[in-house]
């Protein structure tokens, strides 16, 4: 029964000593204990962080190199495209060339052709023409003598 009758449940003046005692300890604690490990800490971060340290040289190099290659990479791209053009259009002139080359013999074939077909037509009509004649005093060489 002692043990409860030692348990007060109002606070008294040593509750104020004690929560005293407790922001001293802190205030000790800070200055002693904690300042050097947030030191620590701090500089294990500046060491980590992009704004400073080894790491954020090493990260911003390396930003600065991929810019670099992307910056490369479209260039050797564009030249290619322009490479790939090129090559278009003059594939395009050769085809065009060989074209109208085409369409001209064609044509000469052509106009060879019609030439061709108009003096066998007239040399046909000059031999039916003779032949007609021919054959109209041959008629009428029978027809007398019959």
């Amino acid at each position: 029964m002692h043990l409860f009758a030692a348990i007060q449940l109002f606070p008294d003046g040593t509750m104020l000593v004690h929560i005293a005692i407790i922001l001293v300890m802190i205030w000790i604690l800070n200055k002693t204990l904690f300042k050097p490990i947030y030191a620590i800490l701090d500089a294990r971060e500046k060491n980590k962080s992009h704004h400073g340290g080894e790491a954020g040289a090493i990260l911003e190099d390396v930003a600065a190199k991929e810019a670099v290659y992307t910056s490369e990479i479209r260039d050797a791209r564009n030249e290619g495209y322009k490479l790939i053009e090129e090559r278009h259009n003059t594939a395009v002139a050769v085809r065009t060339e060989a074209l109208g080359m085409a369409k001209e013999e064609t044509a000469a074939t052509l106009d060879a052709g019609r030439s061709d077909i108009e003096r066998q037509t007239n040399a046909a009509r000059l031999e039916i023409e003779s032949g007609a004649e021919k054959m109209a005093d041959h008629i009428a060489a029978t027809i007398l003598k019959g």
